[in-house]
């Protein structure tokens, strides 16, 4: 498994409700900082599932982006990194009690320097499976997961099918995941993206669940799977994203990938981090207990 881009060094802060937007002072119920963006989500999720997984990403030679490359060599990825003379990309997340977040960036997103080409062309040749994300340099890999015959999966998160900048990612996508947040309109785009030639659209709809469109226009629903207390909900759509992808690379139905993504996303969301700490395990219970319970 290669993913691409996507990246960062995150202050998660954990608050009762958003602040109104007057002057006044809040007290957080907690903090921490961890590894944060979607690359690193989907990588974290899919290592933990089994997968060998390389990750290319771009950081700064500062703190940030040592500390990003600790944690990620301690999960067991393949870290690839290129050089942002501007630094490592910083996010601050507010995070209610009800699993709502407000994300800011406190950098950039970034701009590589050092960007080797030959050696990310090795990677693609390499993997089973290319996860492209929507950072800014990856747009121009695109091609060359192209030229190695490669399919691509891609998450345009909450684009609103309007949005230019993600334009060139959704037509390259051959597996193609979003979000209705911003699009009142989902099922018609996903028809719309079938008709044009995706092998797959699948539209998450956070507690909602999710709704996949197949190539052979089939239609399936998943629930979101029900948990006791939502601890953070950071990285629940990647790793929605890894536990469908789980039940691709098993030859599994679509319908069971949904499940699949389903039951990782509820064990990410009781996490404080972009992935459970005991994923592979928890979820090897959740396959027994459906199988023999």
């Amino acid at each position: 498994m290669v993913v691409l881009g996507g990246v960062s060094w995150d202050l998660a802060v954990a608050l009762g409700a958003f602040p109104d937007p007057t002057p006044h002072t809040a007290f957080a119920r907690g903090h921490h900082e961890t590894v944060g963006s979607t690359g690193a989500g989907k990588a974290l999720n899919l290592r933990r599932l089994g997968f060998d997984v390389a990750l290319h990403g771009v950081t700064g030679d500062d703190p940030s982006g040592a500390a990003i490359a600790r944690a990620l060599a301690a999960a067991g990825v393949d870290f690839r990194r290129a050089r942002d003379p501007h630094g490592t990309q910083r996010h601050v997340n507010l995070m209610d009690a009800h699993g709502g977040r407000i994300s800011i960036f406190l950098t950039a997103p970034a701009a590589p320097a050092d960007l080797d080409l030959p050696a990310i062309d090795a990677l693609i040749a390499a993997a089973d499976h290319v996860v492209l994300n929507i950072e800014g340099y990856c747009r121009d890999l695109i091609p060359a997961i192209q030229r190695a015959g490669k399919a691509i999966w891609c998450d345009v998160h909450d684009w609103d099918d309007a949005n230019p900048y993600h334009l060139d990612f959704v037509a390259a996508a051959d597996y193609l995941f979003l979000s209705s947040d911003r699009m009142p309109g989902w099922r018609d785009v996903m028809a719309r993206m079938v008709g044009e030639g995706k092998r797959l659209v699948v539209c998450t709809h956070g507690a909602a669940g999710a709704t996949a469109l197949a190539e052979d226009g089939a239609w399936h629903e998943v629930a979101a799977v029900p948990v006791a207390a939502v601890r953070d909900t950071n990285g629940a759509g990647d790793a929605f994203f890894a536990g469908y992808l789980l039940g691709h690379a098993r030859g599994e139905p679509v319908a069971r990938r949904l499940q699949l993504g389903a039951a990782v996303a509820a064990l990410c969301v009781q996490s404080p981090d972009l992935t459970h700490p005991d994923l592979d395990a928890a979820l090897a219970d959740r396959e027994r207990t459906r199988a023999f319970g």
